[in-house]
């Protein structure tokens, strides 16, 4: 029999918060099952010649989130040759990201099944990939004109402005044409008019959560992960202190991820989530999705063993 290896691109392995990570889940459930596992960052990770090679370090980890991993000695190595290769650095998703997608295109080209697609990884961004599913997302505006989004808020009357490049709630603002901060907040989310920033229509419904749902190859788990903003905050992020439950998926969830989740999976996405308020898409997370942990917590439902199930029979080994 052969055996299975893993690497993940990710943070350095000791920052991350343990108690909540998902990329954390994800390799003790890889562990479980047998599969040797290798930790890369980016500075790890390279092309030489055409090939793509990684400084890899073994790794061990634990159910101890006070101490939950250890790292061997780090030795070089063809990344065609992994099994498996997770990309999981967190954003911002800047230039730097995008070329180490070129780096994870030729490790896949020489045989690794990287998850999640290097040109999915490229073309999927959070934020403007609701642009190619127009029916289910709020009014919503992609522009590096601050004029453009004065017009945008005059006519929606209360909106949120966001970066298209970061995660967990960071720089999100919700407006009103009275708020006198305006000008400062759209110099700084479009950096002078010199970066495209995202606005949208205002959703009350936030009021009820902010839903996560995770995909499989396309196909939605249930429940969601339902994220409840603080009274005093608009963001329904974890990382921001928002509240989190559990949801079954509506009829309208179900709609919006038959039609995102068949787009993703012919592009090549194993894992991804969807951002759902009220009757809305708002996000399309293709490069890090979070939510593996609550839900597991929350409802015992077990989104990393249903990937590797999936993933394993792509892979079409067996474990020693």
């Amino acid at each position: 029999m052969n055996s299975i290896s893993l690497g993940v691109v990710m943070d350095p392995i000791g920052t991350i918060a343990p108690q909540k990570d998902s990329t954390l889940a994800l390799l003790r459930e890889a562990q479980r099952r047998g599969i040797a596992l290798h930790h890369f960052t980016l500075n790890d990770i390279d092309i030489r010649d055409g090939r793509a090679f990684g400084e890899g370090a073994p790794l061990e980890v634990t159910d101890d989130d006070a101490d939950w991993f250890r790292l061997g000695p780090a030795r070089d190595m063809p990344l065609g040759e992994l099994d498996l290769l997770f990309m999981r650095k967190d954003p911002p998703f800047n230039a730097e990201y995008i070329f180490a997608t070129y780096v994870l295109q030729r490790a896949q080209d020489e045989g690794a099944l990287v998850v999640n697609d290097p040109q999915a990884l490229r073309d999927v961004n959070e934020k403007v990939f609701i642009a190619w599913f127009p029916e289910f997302t709020p009014p919503t505006i992609v522009t590096r004109s601050m004029d453009r989004i004065r017009d945008f808020l005059s006519e929606h009357g209360r909106i949120v402005v966001k970066p298209l490049d970061m995660m967990g709630g960071h720089s999100i603002f919700a407006l009103d044409e009275a708020d006198k901060n305006l000008a400062v907040i759209l110099e700084t989310i479009t950096v002078g008019e010199t970066r495209y920033a995202m606005a949208q229509r205002h959703l009350p419904e936030i009021a009820d959560g902010d839903r996560r749902v995770l995909l499989i190859d396309g196909r939605p788990m249930n429940p969601a992960l339902n994220r409840v903003p603080r009274t005093d905050d608009n963001r329904g992020n974890l990382m921001a202190g928002a509240r989190a439950e559990v949801c079954d998926l509506t009829p309208r969830d179900l709609q919006i991820c038959e039609r995102v989740g068949s787009e993703l999976a012919v592009r090549g996405v194993a894992f991804a989530g969807l951002d759902i308020i009220g009757d809305y898409l708002t996000e399309v997370n293709i490069t890090s999705p979070t939510g593996i942990r609550e839900i597991q917590k929350l409802a015992g439902v077990d989104a990393a063993a249903r990937l590797f199930d999936s993933l394993l029979e792509r892979v079409g080994k067996t474990v020693r």
